[in-house]
């Protein structure tokens, strides 16, 4: 849904109260024919009383739900008749407390008890201009976002608080807590701010270890970090605790969102999921093959799995800066490539880089994995007890020898998985919840009974699957502090220092596997399967924007640089990761070029 107004208030067009260019200014579309259109008129009326010493300036315009409610049509048809005889406010008031029929019958009814001039009333009511405003005024709210009713908006921005004065008024007033909370929140919802605060993040890593702090930084990374209990002793290097523990939260959330997509997503539908399968799957072989081919036969041949990977927050980053520009269906093919790119990274992470096998701590390990399909078996669906076998689980494989990020990934398999709930069955059940307890409370604020409160919980919680839940509640963590940190603590090469040459085997079968192999791989085996039949192209996407999608995805960066520190280590490990900066950086400047260029010519 849209956060903002395109329709600014009208003082020559709309219906309105107060003084417009005094203070805040609210846009109401309505629609008297929902059950509730009293009861929020009475919430906004309550909240002007409060409202009145900032000026606050209301207009309501006309929100009819058409063929859903056929008679909201003749509702709104009343309430802008009478507004033509400067009588909107009365007809208003009227409408919203209106018990029975809306039909034409009704409104002429309500116009008499009115004392409207009934002959002018009817001919405004049939008339061209009274159809027009309304047309104007639903075109407005569906350019808002106007998928439901009432929908309110204050200051040009959509109200998404609850129907209740206190916060009504907090919304117009805009205390500085709530510009700060509004202002965060607008950031963490741009589809570009991931990737920016990563990119930020990186710039200040290379700034800090290239401006004299560099052996600063060094042991600031080193500093072993744990605890210690019956004389027993754990303690790692803060970058390890990064990589291997933080980075498990964040794979905890790869695997939840690959989970879902292949439940009830993207690539749940065979005929939806084949492209962008395929594509990933080109997209990672190419890249593999061109480094393996720079480096047959030497030391450093094992860091094939370093170009497979695309950063998914800096790709749909770069995407969404061209906004519109982009089709919808190019972000959908990106997002889902990259899902199952991540899936691919997953699995060579797994299999290739790990440190040797320990057979104890992996009995241990397979004993709690028992234990997570057990409780999946039986149909648990409380996130807690996962989350603590999770960590019980990453310290058995860490001990292991396996990459002790994989416990985040089988924990999120683990976690049982159904579809979203029956959305008309669960908003039929919280209203019928909501009209009991408005049938059985007279007093002005009633307070809601805890066992309805968990009812609604329970309803609300069905709408999602339990995993789901679980990565809105942790993927702001990872997006805007662990995924910062990694970059921050995995990034800081001192360039002068750094032992890079663009002829090194291992650089060049990252940069060229990065920027070179990832768009040729996507788009090749994309366009082979697109013409033998075995899959379709979406109508909306041009094969140049291909082209440059596939350049985008070669924005490495988070699960390159993670499988390198898996790979390499020491003066290797710095130039590679200078190898995949290039590379990315590369990719981002040749994708965004082509799909700059080709929304030129659009």
């Amino acid at each position: 849904m849209s956060r903002d107004l395109r329709d600014p208030l009208d003082p020559e067009r709309d219906f309105y109260v107060g003084e417009p260019g005094k203070g805040p200014e609210l846009v109401w579309y309505v629609d008297y024919t929902f059950r509730h259109a009293d009861r929020g008129r009475a919430v906004i009326l309550r909240a002007m009383e409060y409202l009145g010493e900032t000026g606050a300036v209301i207009a309501i315009r006309q929100n009819p739900a058409g063929s859903r409610r056929p008679e909201s049509e003749c509702a709104a048809r009343a309430a802008v008749a009478s507004g033509l005889q400067q009588r909107f406010l009365d007809m208003h008031a009227a409408l919203t407390s209106h018990r029975g029929s809306f039909d034409r019958a009704a409104m002429m009814a309500l116009a008499r008890d009115q004392g409207l001039d009934m002959e002018r009333f009817e001919a405004d009511f049939d008339c061209a201009e009274t159809a027009e405003r309304i047309a104007a005024d639903k075109a407005s709210a569906a350019r808002a976002g106007g998928n439901m009713t009432p929908l309110l908006f204050i200051n040009g921005r959509l109200y998404l608080g609850a129907w209740d004065e206190v916060e009504l008024i907090e919304a117009v007033k805009r205390p500085l807590g709530l510009r700060v909370r509004l202002a965060a929140d607008d950031f963490f919802h741009w589809a570009a701010s991931g990737g920016l605060v990563l990119l930020l993040a990186t710039l200040a890593a290379l700034l800090v270890a290239n401006i004299g702090l560099h052996d600063a930084y060094e042991q600031v990374r080193d500093t072993d970090f744990g605890f210690t209990w019956d004389g027993s002793a754990f303690a790692l290097p803060l970058e390890q605790w990064i990589n291997d523990g933080l980075m498990a939260v964040f794979f905890l959330i790869v695997g939840i969102e690959i989970k879902r997509e292949l439940v009830d997503g993207e690539l749940s539908d065979p005929a939806r999921a084949a492209l962008p399968i395929i594509g990933a799957i080109g997209g990672m072989a190419a890249p593999a093959l061109i480094y393996t081919a720079f480096n047959f036969g030497t030391e450093t041949a094992h860091g094939w799995g370093i170009p497979m990977a695309t950063d998914i927050a800096f790709t749909l980053g770069l995407m969404a800066l061209l906004g519109r520009h982009v089709p919808t269906s190019l972000k959908i093919f990106v997002s889902a490539l990259a899902i199952a790119d991540d899936l691919g990274a997953i699995l060579v992470i797994a299999a290739f880089y790990g440190d040797g096998l320990e057979t104890t701590p992996l009995v241990g390990a397979v004993v709690v994995l028992a234990v997570m399909a057990l409780l999946n078996r039986t149909r648990v669906y409380a996130r807690t007890p996962y989350l603590i076998l999770g960590v019980v689980l990453w310290g058995f494989v860490h001990a292991s020898g396996l990459h002790a990020t994989l416990a985040g990934v089988l924990t999120a398999i683990a976690i049982p998985s159904r579809r979203s709930g029956n959305l008309h069955g669960v908003a039929a059940q919280t209203a019928a919840v909501f009209e009991a307890e408005l049938d059985d409370r007279e007093e002005e604020r009633p307070t809601v009974r805890d066992g309805t409160l968990s009812i609604l919980e329970n309803a609300l919680e069905r709408l999602r699957e339990p995993g789901v839940h679980l990565q809105r509640a942790l993927e702001s963590w990872s997006t805007f502090l662990i995924l910062p940190l990694f970059a921050f603590f995995n990034t800081g090469i001192a360039i002068g220092n750094a032992s890079f040459s663009i002829s090194s085997p291992e650089v060049l079968g990252v940069v060229c596997g990065l920027a070179i192999g990832k768009p040729l791989g996507i788009f090749t085996v994309c366009w082979v399967s697109v013409k033998l039949g075995i899959t379709r192209l979406s109508p909306e996407i041009r094969w140049s924007q291909m082209l440059g999608a596939g350049c985008l995805a070669g924005v490495g960066f988070t699960m390159s640089i993670f499988i390198a520190a898996a790979a390499f280590s020491g003066e290797e490990l710095e130039g590679v990761k200078l190898a995949i900066l290039l590379a990315s950086t590369a990719s981002a400047a040749v994708g965004m070029g082509i799909l700059w260029a080709v929304r030129r010519r659009n």
